[in-house]
This record gives structure tokens, sequence and C-alpha cells, in this order.
């Protein structure tokens, strides 16, 4: 009775994805297609067919690392081990449909197709488990958006010396439990730099007049990624309203930017041949926020975060562009920009010239350059042992160049596990140094 009570409550679009019942379920289906596959007692099925079938898989995983990781080369870091095993057991489900389809009658063809779906789900699932991208099915869909809210108030309420925002403002009586979110198109009219469309959220106490003068947090995806993934996998807009209605409705105003442009490219963040990606974020970013919204302004009430290559990048704005932003977070973001070794990088990016590089590289900036009033934290999975080596260098880099930095890891590897707690667990220290909360 209790287990039928439950299921009639719980909505299948919030059912887990990557723990309890279901990936182990998926999990024992695959596995079970696999061996049905690999094994039969037809007669003209031997040992060479299956041998043929799995040295088939073997190839076509080679090529594809050859051609992901060698030739295209869309991920600095290449693909994860792990994800290159679960590409093998896929092809290794697809080749034996192809070895014995034509043994087979036409029902058991469409059988063997069928445990082949099994297998392909399984590696999906569990990719999805290695990364926690989609932890529901409704991490998979957008929140509902809105129209963004541009016009402005006559009275305002600012942060002033030893004062946050939240000791000066009072949340008047029917404000939304609940703030807003917009898709918004941030163009590059200074840098021309083309983006993907952006997403802004604003708190409940943005709706309010008086209206505080909110700081900004403007956030950055990693790469593959695109900004909606910080909405879905990151569940931001969750957060943010648990900490506004936490605190009379005031929460940062957060803008999610696209540094790239698309999934696979890598602007490293910098201007240089690739694209003017620093302007765009630099100046671009910062220039729409000011002119369509009402925030507080300054260096002090704008800082920049992000995760993987977002998280490089906040720190490059934050040493490039000291003027915009006071500070960032940096989550799981690497020592220097790159695209996969320096040699490769200063000869896309910057013709060879290593110096042009090193003069906007961060760790080279911070070597040169103090930084008291720049504020970071570094946050990084505990079991990383690609990217916990590159934060503990940067971390060291800016607690030379005399920045007011933290350090943090959190239980997990490069994944939303640790992306999600990252965000939410410093959410109020951004608030902090921002001048929203003390």
């Amino acid at each position: 009775m209790t287990t039928l009570t439950l299921a009639t409550r719980w909505n299948p679009i919030d059912w887990p994805l990557t723990h309890g019942p279901i990936p182990y379920a998926v999990l024992a289906a695959g596995w079970g297609s696999l061996v049905l596959l690999a094994f039969s007692r037809h007669e003209r099925w031997r040992a060479p067919r299956l041998f043929g079938a799995l040295m088939l898989a073997g190839t076509l995983t080679a090529l594809v690392k050859l051609g992901v990781d060698g030739w295209w080369h869309p991920f600095p870091e290449g693909t994860p081990d792990f994800v290159l095993r679960w590409i093998a057991v896929a092809l290794s489900a697809i080749s034996l449909v192809c070895f014995r389809a034509p043994l087979l009658a036409v029902r058991r063809r469409l059988l063997a197709t069928g445990a082949a779906v099994l297998v392909l789900l399984m590696a999906a699932s569990q990719v999805n488990r290695g990364f926690d991208q989609y932890p529901t099915a409704r991490a998979m869909l957008v929140p509902g958006v809105q129209a963004l809210t541009t016009g402005k108030v006559a009275s305002t309420v600012a942060a002033t010396p030893g004062k946050p925002v939240e000791e000066l403002w009072h949340a008047p009586p029917g404000l939304p439990a609940k703030g807003t979110l917009s898709t918004v198109t941030i163009p590059g009219t200074k840098s021309g730099f083309t983006a993907r469309d952006g997403y802004v959220y604003l708190p409940p106490a943005y709706q309010a007049n008086p209206r505080p003068l909110l700081p900004v947090v403007v956030l950055l995806p990693g790469q593959p990624g695109a900004p909606v993934d910080w909405i879905t996998s990151g569940a931001i807009q969750e957060t943010l309203d648990a900490f506004a209605a936490d605190h009379q409705g005031l929460a940062p105003i957060v803008v999610v930017a696209d540094p790239t442009g698309s999934p696979f490219t890598n602007t490293l963040c910098m201007d240089s041949r690739i694209a003017k990606a620093h302007t765009y974020l630099a100046t671009d970013v910062p220039d729409w926020i000011h002119h369509n919204l009402q925030t507080a302004t300054g260096r002090g009430a704008f800082a920049i975060g992000g995760l993987s290559l977002g998280g490089t990048c906040s720190l490059q704005l934050a040493v490039n562009a000291p003027g915009v932003y006071g500070t960032f977070l940096d989550i799981s973001g690497q020592d220097e920009p790159t695209l996969g070794d320096r040699g490769e990088t200063v000869d896309k990016a910057f013709g060879g010239d290593e110096a042009a590089f090193d003069a906007v590289d961060p760790v080279h900036v911070m070597a040169r350059q103090k930084f008291p009033d720049t504020a970071g934290m570094f946050v990084v999975g505990a079991n990383d042992p690609d990217f916990r080596p590159m934060q503990e260098k940067a971390y060291a880099a800016a607690q030379a160049a005399g920045m007011k930095v933290g350090y943090q890891t959190i239980p997990g590897w490069h994944s939303w596990v640790v992306f999600r707690q990252a965000f939410e667990q410093n959410l109020a220290w951004l608030s902090q140094q921002t001048g929203l909360i003390r």
C-alpha cells in the first residue's frame, strides 16, 4: 500500500536517473542484451564471427579516439577514459548486430536491434551518471521563461559603505515568491563576437518599488556546453529562489553568457585570431547589462564565475579586466587557457607569438601584477585527477598576487555533482563580496 501511495505522488519526470534503481535496471538490461547478442547456438555463429565483430568494435573505437582527440580535438583535456569505454561497449553491440543480422530471420533481426538499442541506452545512462548532467528527466527541460523586465523604477536602494543592501531595504507586501528567468540576446557590439542566447535571472526583489540595486553575477558554461546548461543541469533558478526566500526576496542578478559561440568552439576567452571573446565578456556583456537592467554599479558589485573552461575564463577576466569584475568564482578551471597544448594554442591563437599569449595568460599576469582588491574562490572536485592540480597551481598564483582567495574541494570529479554544489555553497559568499548581505 505504501509503495502504491508513493508511486501516485511521484512524478516520473523527477525520478532519479543517476542513482537509485533506474540506472541499475538499465545497466542490467544492457549487459543482458549484450550477452544475448554475443552468444548464439546458431550453427553458422562461430568464434571467428564473434571475434570479427569485437575487432570491428575495437577498430571503430580507436578511430573515434583518433578522430576526436587527434584530428578534431574539440576538447582540450581529451575524451575521458570512461566515456571511451562506454563508446566501445555501444559499438560492440552495433558490430554484433551487423555480423548476426544475415543469419537471422526478420523477427529475430528486430529483436537483435532492440537488444542493441538497450545497450546504447545503457552506455548513454552510464555516461550521464559519470557527468551527472541530467540527474532527472526534468533537468533536460528548460524552465518557463518570460519577457525580460527592462523598465527602471524611480526610487532605488543601494548599499552604502559598511552597510549591505540587506540592511537598508525591506520587502514590501505582495512581493513575488520566485524570481523570473528570461532568454536574452547579448550582441557583440564592439567585439563582433556572435554569441548564442543567454539567460537572465531577476530575483523577486527586482520587481519591487523602491527597487534595491542588486549586484550582478555573470556565469559562463564549460566546453562543450551552452548557457542553458546552468539553467537545466545547474538548476540555478531553484538555488537562487531558495536563497531569495531566506533574504527578503534578495539575490544577485545572474546573467548566463556565452563565451564560445558554439558547443565545439574554444575561443580561449581571449582576443586572438580565433575571436574577440575577451572584449565580448569584458565590454559587450557589461554594457548590455548597464543598458538593459537597473543594477548596482562598479567592480565591487560585479562578479564573474564559471565551470571548466568557464572557470578558466572567470580567472582570466578577473586579472585582465579587474576594473569590471572585482570577484570571481573559478569552478574546476585550468591553470591556463589551452586548445590542448601550449604550442598549438600559441600557434593558432597568436600566430606563434609566445609573448602575446603570456601577456594575457592569467598565471603570467599574476606573476607581474598584484590584485589586493580582488576576491576569488577556487573550487574543484576532490577526486579530479586532471583539474585539481591545475586549480592548486592557479590558487597559489592568486595568493602570491595578493588576492583575497579561498580554495575548496567537493567530493566528486569533473561533473555537475561538483559544479552545482560549488555554485550553491558559494552563493552566500558571492553575495557578501558584492555588497548584498553581510
